[in-house]
């Protein structure tokens, strides 16, 4: 049985690969398999942050590490890192951290949403990674 942080690593590889195999490379999110992966899975951060038109292509921009306008995991996982602290950080608005300390809620829609969906593996149409 996996843990809830192995877990929650295979869902991120997961949803990366939900993308990546749409169009092109399917071991890279192009700017539209981008769009649509922010919008889909990232709607309350990009609620909150309060995103201009155009924010999307600047985040995958400042993704894009070699200018290649396409992503690899390694700079897709930049992002979950990135969204992990940035999400910590509203956690801790008005919860002060030390002994003891308490969470509010991330950028989810409020803390307790988010439920484990236990050990069982997903595919991405029949293409398979072993990471």
């Amino acid at each position: 049985m996996s843990s809830l942080m192995e877990c929650s690593i295979e869902t991120i590889i997961n949803i990366f690969h939900q993308y990546s195999t749409r169009l092109g490379h399917p071991d890279r999110l192009n700017q539209r398999e981008f769009k649509q992966m922010a919008r889909k899975e990232l709607p309350n951060f990009l609620k909150k942050e309060n995103r201009k038109p155009g924010a999307v292509e600047d985040i995958m921009e400042d993704l894009d590490t070699n200018g290649d306008k396409d992503l690899s995991f390694e700079e897709f996982a930049i992002l979950v890192g990135r969204l992990t602290e940035a999400s910590h950080e509203e956690m801790h608005k008005g919860h002060p951290k030390g002994k003891g300390h308490s969470h509010g809620p991330g950028f989810g829609e409020g803390q307790g949403s988010c439920q484990t969906q236990g050990g069982h593996s997903h595919s991405h149409g029949g293409h398979s990674h072993n990471h």
